[in-house]
């Protein structure tokens, strides 16, 4: 049963699935590259940049198809996060946001997701994750309070989503059957909300992650959902959310070392020769082997992403994603891959010389992009604690069996 649905549903190559998407990016590289100065400064994306991205299709990749969408595999969907974010880290920032976006829609109730995409599958989302408000019931719904940082690229947003501690009418948490407060999310047209403009940050800033807020809002019960909730749709990436997400992250990261890498060699290739040395630095030894050694990193990041990918493809297709020890193994391969990734990032700064220094050089944004995404909860490096608890836990299931 397993190997027919594997055949039914292999993984399509990038050429096969996303060899448009892929396409345009490639066409607006250059664009992208003459632009990166101003989205920094702008702290967003741009609205025409934004137009050229969402007509490509970077917002659908996967939305369902019963909606219009791509629903591409996980392998080619990631591919598109990871492209942009070799060009830019903000631009993959976005399409990561934008791609897990159309997978976390799908846990809202029907008639929300078909509000969503009632006039096409190309609707930039947004929300945090952080359970920054409260929603009190009331007869016709619940109040909802609340403000929620890190809303990234909510100037562009056509819906967007945080989520609330439950109350009881006095204001206290409801807990649930753990003793654990009562969370869900809530889903609202963009018009809904207020933007706080607070994103003065190290890195990523062109992704613009301000605050969102609602104040006082009343909310029906049909616009909540539950992260642990069933998908109101069918298909192999809709039944669990928190097991994908964390290589979302990955993508990004090595999208990120990629395009360093990319940049060194831009400045090796140039023909520089750094104050004092014999050589150009293309021609000296001691650059070639550091090189080297980064290249060896960038390729163990390359192929744990891959592996890692391909695996929860499997678990997506067998019908095994919705496993907790998939989302720690995902949360361990997302945390090794981007803690390399910011050595790779390091490397490549501190091999380039004083010439990188420049805001003019492309690996200071790199730095700062790689550093800031680093401090994301799916990537920091605290969440190995969870992992080590884990195979703790599993060696002493072993060992009881043996």
């Amino acid at each position: 049963m397993l190997q027919d649905k594997l055949r039914d549903h292999r993984v399509p190559t990038a050429r096969e699935s996303n060899g448009a998407l892929l396409g345009g990016i490639r066409k607006l590289a250059p664009e992208i590259a003459a632009r990166a100065a101003e989205m920094e400064a702008a702290r967003n994306v741009p609205t025409d940049l934004v137009d050229r991205l969402k007509s490509i299709g970077l917002y659908r990749i996967f939305v369902p198809r019963s909606h219009g969408g791509l629903e591409l595999s996980l392998p080619a969907g990631l591919e598109v996060v990871r492209s942009l974010s070799r060009l830019d880290g903000s631009l993959g920032w976005l399409a990561m946001v934008a791609g897990g976006g159309g997978i976390f829609a799908t846990l809202t109730r029907p008639e929300t997701h078909q509000r969503i995409y009632q006039n096409g599958p190309d609707v930039p989302l947004c929300g945090s994750a952080q359970p920054a408000g409260t929603a009190k019931p009331t007869a016709n719904g619940f109040r909802v309070n609340g403000r929620w940082p890190f809303a990234s690229g909510c100037k562009q947003a056509e819906w967007m989503m945080g989520f609330c501690v439950i109350t009881d009418e006095n204001g206290k948490p409801a807990t649930d059957a753990q003793g654990q407060p009562r969370v869900r999310g809530v889903a609202l047209p963009a018009q809904n909300w207020e933007i706080e403009d607070t994103w003065h940050a190290a890195g990523l800033k062109g992704t613009g992650s301000h605050h969102i807020v609602l104040r006082d809002a009343l909310v029906s019960e049909t616009e909540f959902f539950d992260l642990a909730g069933a998908a109101c749709v069918t298909g192999p990436l809709y039944p669990a959310v928190r097991q994908l997400l964390p290589m979302f992250h990955g993508a990004l990261a090595v999208g990120i070392a990629e395009g360093a890498m990319d940049d060194l060699a831009t400045v090796a290739n140039s023909g520089r020769q750094q104050f004092r040395a014999a050589t150009p630095m293309r021609d000296s030894e001691t650059f070639q082997f550091e090189l080297g050694r980064i290249a060896a990193d960038m390729k163990a990041a390359q192929a744990y992403y891959e592996a890692a990918t391909a695996s929860l493809w499997h678990h997506a297709l067998a019908g095994t994603l919705n496993d907790e020890r998939v989302v720690v193994e995902s949360t361990q391969a997302t945390i090794w891959i981007t803690a390399t990734c910011v050595r790779i990032v390091d490397a490549c700064f501190e091999l380039g010389g004083s010439s990188v220094v420049y805001e003019t050089s492309p690996l200071p944004r790199r730095l700062r992009d790689i550093r800031v995404a680093a401090q994301h909860a799916a990537a920091q490096q605290r969440q190995y604690a969870t992992v080590g608890k884990e195979f703790l836990t599993r060696s002493a299931q072993d060992a009881g069996r043996a």
